[in-house]
């Protein structure tokens, strides 16, 4: 039931002059430095009664299509450490081809993803995975990432190895890429790649118990709207 990610392609990004990204150290903390791994640890298994059958409810579901229900990617993590991210499948099993096909006759669809790394009509995208991810359920799978270290419930979005020459900061290698975070709740889909950088320079800059909680409260309305893709 698991599989390689497909669909990874990358195409040169026109990215725009790279913003000045002080170069400041790591800000260090009870929480930033021992407590925010403890409470991402003990809100997980506290949910894992509740979510785990749901994962299990979702990933036979995406194997109705006779496909793998998970896969795996290379992401970059902490001090650019590289981590295998786990998720609900939600493309077609020949995402490469179609995606090359699309970008190849749609020339605003390639400028879209070059600027954003992401594509609103993504020919990629299952039915059912099309659901997955503007509920974000299909990220459920990254509480294992949390468990084993590599991620954190509220932090950067998980970056793929092939975008770091995109990502002109820093701040996103002094923390854990999180499941949520300032990207999805403040920008989702309507900002570009780039902006990312602002949202993670901010985060690093307020990293404290009241900021993940209010940033996971606010993950809640924004799933409820939908609005991923």
């Amino acid at each position: 039931m698991i599989a390689a990610e497909v669909g990874g392609i990358e195409y040169p990004a026109r990215a725009a002059a790279p913003t000045a990204i002080p170069q400041r150290p790591s800000r260090r903390g009870i929480y930033r430095g021992l407590f925010k791994r403890v409470f991402d640890t003990a809100a997980v298994v506290v949910a894992a009664p509740i979510i785990l059958p749901l994962i299990a409810g979702l990933a036979l579901a995406v194997r109705r299509d006779g496909g793998r229900a998970f896969y795996t990617q290379q992401r970059v993590g902490l001090d650019g450490r590289h981590f295998r991210l786990w998720k609900l499948r939600s493309m077609v099993s020949d995402a490469d081809e179609r995606m090359a096909d699309y970008l190849s006759a749609n020339p605003q669809a390639r400028i879209e993803w070059e600027t954003t790394q992401k594509l609103k009509q993504d020919p990629r995208i299952t039915p059912f995975g099309l659901f997955l991810r503007r509920s974000s359920l299909d990220e459920l799978p990254q509480l294992w990432n949390v468990i084993r270290g590599e991620m954190s419930l509220v932090g950067p979005r998980p970056m793929m190895l092939n975008q770091q020459a995109l990502y002109p900061g820093q701040a996103y290698y002094r923390l854990r890429p999180g499941i949520t975070g300032y990207w999805q709740t403040r920008g989702r889909n309507d900002t570009t790649f780039e902006a990312r950088v602002g949202y993670d320079e901010a985060y690093d800059a307020e990293v404290s118990l009241a900021t993940d909680l209010k940033v996971l409260t606010e993950t809640i309305g924004v799933v409820a709207k939908g609005t991923g893709f």
